[in-house]
């Protein structure tokens, strides 16, 4: 008889089963509760349906869940904890502040090339010698990923977001009072790689809360920020330095940049990895219910140092030897980047020494390519939400050689840019030829590296981050080395030649796009990397 009045085992397992699940939705209540508050609901739109379609980064834990009651996911598709779940208008908000912030570390790149002149005066150096504090500072670019990376994986974005970005903008101060040429160069370099944070972080948060359409509009945002940084950088290091208030002001200006849209990052900016946030949820919940056995998905997960060298050391590497996807797109992407910075050797040549132009006002032609760099930007906005959404509801699943057409375009544009430029530099022909033709060249550069960079993170998907690594480690040596030899190469063959030249590069490499749009899907069936 006392056998008959026992729980049955499964009726106790059912029990403790309701109660877990009563109690996880208690809490989950009280989150959604707390994101209400933090303005975090999705607005009912068409945007906020489209990006609910779409699987979130929590996706194959459902079943995971149903299985052991303690891991804590999302509560359904709908979640509004899930970062894809968040106000249209809020994920706005967090893409141009994060565009902002990248703005002021590019900007912060390019602000000393104006003040070469009186750097070489004061230190009694050459002017190549001072070149290096523009070519240490991306060079820095070039080694900061392999650290950031991993860190926003461990960590979350947010942390490692702006601890590179503080430190960054503490490095203003040793060279804004450096009283020798050595602070400069070693305070540059480091400046560079913790200004590196952004450049890591920005592109995979917003991959956090965007759907790939969208995430198509923010990588514009994104990208627009790292080419009108550079463009920025010489008009105002110009009028500063040329001012009362000297070279070293361009670093206290910089300093108050970085303060300014730190602080409204700081505030605006939350954690968006989903692991993360997962985990909080968790750890919420486990106070809340007393059930100490919640635990988020990436709880189970060792830190293996061991997976994390393989994915941001020895995968990129590898990933450059055996695919050719990335081996082309990677060189197309350097000799852009490198044309951005080479042009801040090329601009004062052409317009200081042959126009005999001022520093602030020779530098000012630099707006032209930001003007181009936003119709750039606007035609990759348009063509996201035109084609590339009609093709990704046809296909039920994104393209990743429609991310090419821009890329082509641009592709085009460019070398048609810079033999104008070059054919147009002669003092006897009036500036403004030459002027305006700036700005095809600042669209064909934002179109092929922004959608290079998209292209590859479609391609690869999960080893996005390994292609990205290598990408970024090849084109900061590349666009380190540029500043180096820019100015003896313009000096020595002249600016229409020089110009030339860059522009025979741009056409032979101009086929590569319109290859992988035709071929790139036979090509990427034979990847080791890109999963199909």
């Amino acid at each position: 008889m006392a056998s008959q009045s026992a729980p049955r085992p499964d009726t106790q397992r059912s029990s403790q089963l309701s109660e877990t699940s009563t109690l996880h939705r208690k809490g989950s209540e009280d989150l959604e509760k707390d994101a209400e508050k933090d303005g975090e609901v999705t607005d009912e739109n068409e945007d906020a349906d489209v990006e609910r379609q779409q699987p979130s980064q929590a996706a194959g834990k459902e079943d995971e869940n149903d299985q052991d009651p303690n891991v804590v996911g999302w509560d359904g598709p709908d979640d509004k904890l899930n970062p894809m779940n968040w106000n249209p208008k809020r994920k706005w908000a967090i893409a141009v502040c994060m565009g902002m912030m990248t703005l002021v570390v590019t900007f912060a790149s390019s602000v000393l090339s104006s003040a070469v002149q009186p750097l070489s005066k004061e230190f009694h150096v050459g002017t190549e010698v001072v070149t290096l504090s523009t070519a240490l500072f991306v060079l820095g670019f070039a080694f900061g990923p392999i650290v950031w990376g991993p860190f926003s994986e461990l960590f979350g974005r947010k942390t490692p977001l702006f601890v590179g970005y503080i430190i960054f903008a503490i490095f203003q101060i040793p060279v804004a009072v450096a009283q020798n040429l050595q602070t400069i160069m070693i305070c540059r370099f480091f400046g560079g790689f913790f200004a590196s944070a952004p450049l890591a972080i920005v592109g995979g948060a917003l991959a956090d809360f965007f759907d790939p359409i969208n995430r198509g509009v923010a990588m514009s945002i994104f990208g627009a920020s790292t080419f009108c940084g550079p463009a920025l950088g010489p008009i105002t290091g110009g009028f500063i330095t040329m001012s009362h208030l000297g070279w070293r002001w361009t670093q206290w200006i910089t300093l108050i940049m970085a303060a300014l849209f730190g602080s409204i990052g700081f505030i605006v900016i939350p954690e968006t990895f989903a692991p993360v946030l997962l985990q909080r949820k968790a750890k919420k919940l486990r106070y809340q219910t007393r059930n100490w056995a919640l635990h988020a998905p990436a709880d189970e997960k060792e830190v293996n140092l061991h997976e994390i060298a393989e994915k941001y050391l020895l995968r990129p590497f590898k990933m450059l030897l055996l695919e050719p996807i990335l081996v082309l797109v990677t060189i197309y992407i350097a000799l852009i980047y490198g044309l951005i910075y080479g042009f801040f050797e090329a601009f004062p040549v052409s317009f200081q020494m042959e126009r005999g132009w001022n520093l602030g006002v020779g530098a000012l032609p630099f707006l032209s390519v930001l003007i181009g760099v936003i119709i750039g930007c606007l035609l990759i906005a348009l063509i996201s939400k035109t084609r590339l959404k009609r093709v990704m509801e046809q296909e039920s699943h994104i393209v990743p050689e429609e991310r090419l057409i821009p890329m082509i375009i641009g592709g085009g544009i460019l070398p048609i840019g810079l033999f104008w430029f070059g054919w147009t530099s002669f003092p006897s022909i009036t500036p403004w030829p030459q002027i305006i033709a700036a700005a095809p060249i600042g669209m064909g550069l934002m179109m092929v590296f922004l959608q290079g960079l998209n292209y590859l993170i479609d391609v690869y998907k999960m080893n996005a981050n390994s292609a990205i690594a290598a990408n970024t480690l090849f084109r900061s040596w590349v666009g380190a080395g540029f500043p180096l030899f820019a100015t003896q190469m313009f000096k020595n063959l002249g600016v229409p030649w020089a110009m030339s030249l860059l522009g025979f590069l741009c056409l032979a490499l101009f086929p590569v796009p319109i290859v992988y749009f035709i071929y790139g899907a036979r090509i990427r069936k034979l990847s080791k990397f890109s999963p199909e």
